[in-house]
């Protein structure tokens, strides 16, 4: 799958601007506040209908402009696959491919496998549990419909026993029979989805920790551990146990929605006993697992986005991602850096064709 040509009208600092990529190594170049970042943005959005840097859609828009436009031309499977993606204040975003748009998003997600690794990948070390389980679940949603319509459903049910709970409190009254109608189908879908997480990361952590020993050169011995009260027991006999605490505190205090995952490095948190270069090397290992994962079951090469990669990367550690890189059968490729000669310098190191954009 490659992208060929990419167009943005009024996205985020730019007014217009057109790009034809090289079909494998993209390196765009310039200095900080330029719009680097940006154009990998766009690259993410088309891939996953949003943007990964900006959960607000609308601050996307160009300053002073009403909308945007992003069009990706892409080559897969041998066919011509046209994505365009709009939004107009005071409206909804629209997804086409082809010229037809999706009437879900979640219809789109997979499409386009993609993965990025960027400097705001920090926030899954030092952010809360939920932005660890949303890695999760975009790992897995990009090869498993089902997957992100049990969670679609799960969330939905989640929040209206939430708001029964609230109104329960503001009313001074309860109904056992009302709430159990949504334990019994919370559990349904959160047992789907915490069997897939939970075989999802027995797979993944062996191959995240071969990505992290060739970068490290074998240094440290790092961890994923998987935490979900339904390694306790049955859904439902926790969500039971567990009334008298949510009725106090008006919210579902149990169930997939609180699972998290541990980073560990030498069996301890690398939030606090990893350094600069562990953590980003552990975020590094992370995304290239992600890569693996979903390659080997989407049967395609993900596009990579390498945003800003090697800042606070020793020599040696950007050595051994370029030899990965290298090595392996990866597919489209695109980089951001500051430094133009320090990017073309890695980029000769691999023996494929690359192409230079500087802002």
């Amino acid at each position: 799958m490659i992208l060929k040509s990419l167009s943005l009208l009024n996205y985020k600092n730019f007014d217009s601007k057109s790009f034809i990529f090289n079909d494998k190594i993209n390196c765009i170049v310039g200095d900080n506040g330029i719009g680097k970042t940006n154009i990998l943005d766009a690259i993410y959005h088309l891939s996953f209908g949003k943007s990964y840097f900006n959960p607000v859609a609308t601050q996307n828009i160009k300053h002073d402009q009403d909308f945007f436009v992003i069009n990706g031309d892409y080559e897969k499977d041998t066919k011509t696959e046209k994505i365009a993606i709009s939004l107009k204040r005071g409206q909804k975003k629209v997804i086409k491919r082809n010229g037809k748009a999706y009437e879900k998003f979640s219809e789109h997600i997979g499409f386009l496998p993609l993965v990025i690794i960027s400097p705001a990948d920090r926030d899954l070390i030092i952010e809360g549990s939920d932005t660890r389980r949303k890695f999760i679940d975009s790992v897995i949603s990009q090869s498993d419909k089902s997957y992100l319509s049990h969670l679609i459903n799960y969330n939905k049910i989640l929040a209206q026993r939430n708001a029964l709970l609230k109104y329960f409190a503001l009313n001074h009254t309860f109904n056992n029979d009302t709430l159990e109608v949504y334990n019994k189908q919370l559990t349904t879908y959160g047992t789907h989805i915490f069997e897939k997480r939970d075989a999802f990361l027995k797979e993944f952590i062996p191959i995240f920790k071969l990505r992290y020993e060739a970068i490290s050169n074998g240094n440290e011995n790092v961890d994923l551990i998987y935490n979900s009260h339904l390694f306790e027991g049955n859904l439902n006999v926790l969500l039971k146990n567990a009334i008298n605490k949510d009725k106090a505190l008006h919210y579902t205090s149990v169930g997939i929605h609180k699972d998290d995952l541990n980073f560990d490095i030498e069996g301890h948190p690398i939030k606090k006993f990893g350094s600069q270069g562990q953590q980003k090397s552990f975020l590094i290992a992370l995304k290239l697992a992600q890569f693996d994962f979903i390659k080997a079951h989407c049967g395609v090469n993900p596009i990579l986005l390498l945003d800003d990669i090697f800042d606070k990367l020793d020599a040696n550690r950007v050595s051994q991602i370029i030899k990965l890189v290298d090595n392996e059968n990866f597919g489209q490729l695109f980089i951001s850096d500051t430094h133009a000669e320090r990017t073309e310098n890695a980029v000769k190191q691999v023996h494929q064709s690359y192409e230079i954009f500087k802002l």
